[in-house]
């Protein structure tokens, strides 16, 4: 097949061979910064000792924590469907390696995905032998593709997404696109735009629409501790701003500062999305004014503690379950796409975002459509605050949206047991 690529393809495979030899410097860089496990390294070049589990191994792919939850999901639906499998998890952040780690028992596995040069990917494939594998989302690594089809390895990518930038780069590299989405011998897009750009670039067949995010199950929330947090926040009134980025934190704590004029005791849960800088999100709240406690360190809000900073990993449905309004971030500049809406919409939060959502639009066009959440163009925080302050202080409002919204989710339905069906008939295919 090697003979046959397109010329950027080629020389993409001779510049990340070229590239291999300075890896292990890169990624003990990127290991010195807190972006790379240093104890793991060897996953990542394809060197670490691989003893694959006996039986059928499903590997699953997901570049990061929302790929991650979407595969663990998948892979619990399959083991009913096919019992006996057994699951190897890849992603790529130390952020998704956690989640994982507390979420897997055994015989399942994860481990770090190699980076994308011949000899790592080779190395990866011959050592765990794959029955089966599936991409989540979109991340596409040519070679790593290229060395499963070799090996002979069926290929599924579920749940495809791709945003309006992915798709006009892939128009660029049209033959590049059409060679890589045609190894899948199963596609199948999370949503309309995808689907019409897998029909431009793949010569074979394409699944159904569906999005798995929708068919997830909600995040698990210990209830007793959700209760005896709920009464010692008492009644005042609560917002959740979730997975935040750097930037938007500063108009949503001045959108916090403004409705505290009119409810002294409004409580803001600040959850960023990268844990890692709370540090920095706890010196942006001081320089506003709204000195916060800390969820990493234990502490509780006092009746006049303005700002919860949720920094950490794994509770977010909790703040969920505490908040009756969850502001959805990376919608607040262009660039992130937004985040997935579902799981406030599971947990009986009503959503509330701004507008730049390129990543689930379709999802969030729907929940508009249906009056099932509330999306703001105007992105100022003053009109953050008006819309805060209105649902907050108007509980039957916030019951219709939310019986919307949980009405557009279960549109979804069908997406997981479609996926499910489509991965057993792969599995089908290979020996045991």
């Amino acid at each position: 097949m090697t003979e046959d690529l397109p010329f950027s393809l080629t020389l993409y495979r001779i510049a990340t061979q070229l590239l291999a030899r300075f890896m292990p410097g890169v990624l003990s860089r990127r290991a010195a910064k807190g972006r790379e496990d240093p104890t793991r390294i060897g996953e990542r070049l394809g060197t670490a000792p691989i003893e694959r589990p006996k039986g059928k191994l499903v590997w699953i792919h997901g570049a990061s924590v929302g790929e991650s939850i979407v595969g663990h999901a998948l892979a619990q639906e399959l083991r009913k469907a096919q019992p006996g499998l057994t699951f190897l998890f890849t992603s790529g952040t130390k952020t998704s390696a956690d989640l994982m780690a507390r979420k897997l028992s055994a015989p399942d596995l994860h481990r770090y995905v190699p980076v994308d040069t011949p000899v790592a990917t080779k190395a990866f494939i011959a050592g765990w032998k794959p029955d089966l594998a599936v991409f989540v989302e979109g991340e596409i690594w040519p070679n790593l593709l290229l060395a499963a089809k070799e090996a002979g390895v069926p290929l599924a990518l579920v749940n495809a997404r791709m945003t309006a930038r992915s798709v006009k780069g892939w128009r660029g590299r049209a033959k590049t696109a059409e060679l890589l989405f045609s190894l899948f011998d199963v596609a199948l897009p999370a949503d309309k735009r995808t689907f019409e750009a897998l029909s431009l670039f793949r010569t074979g067949p394409i699944g159904t629409i569906g999005n798995l995010k929708l068919a997830a199950p909600a995040p698990i929330v210990n209830a007793k501790e959700a209760k005896v947090l709920a009464a010692k926040l008492g009644p005042r009134q609560v917002w959740l701003a979730a997975s935040t980025h750097e930037g938007e934190e500063t108009v949503l704590l001045a959108a916090h500062a403004a409705l505290c004029y009119g409810a002294p005791d409004a409580l803001l849960i600040l959850a960023p999305r990268h844990p890692e800088r709370a540090q920095d999100v706890e010196i942006e709240c001081r320089k506003k004014g709204l000195v916060p406690v800390r969820r990493s360190a234990g502490q509780v809000p006092g009746p006049q503690t303005p700002v919860w900073l949720w920094d950490t990993l794994g509770e977010l449905g909790l703040a969920m379950r505490l908040a009756p309004v969850t502001f959805v971030a990376g919608s607040l500049q262009p660039g992130i796409g937004g985040h997935n809406p579902v799981e406030p919409v599971q947990l009986g939060s009503t959503v509330f975002s701004a507008s730049f959502v390129g990543n689930f639009l379709d999802l969030y066009q729907a929940l508009e459509d249906q009056d099932g959440a509330v999306i703001l163009d105007d992105h100022a925080s003053d009109r953050i605050a008006l819309t805060l302050a209105g649902l907050l202080g108007d509980p039957a409002h916030r019951d219709r949206l939310n019986e919307a919204a949980r009405g557009v989710i279960a549109q979804g339905g069908h997406a997981m047991a479609d996926t499910v069906a489509a991965l057993v008939a792969l599995l089908g295919r290979t020996k045991a």
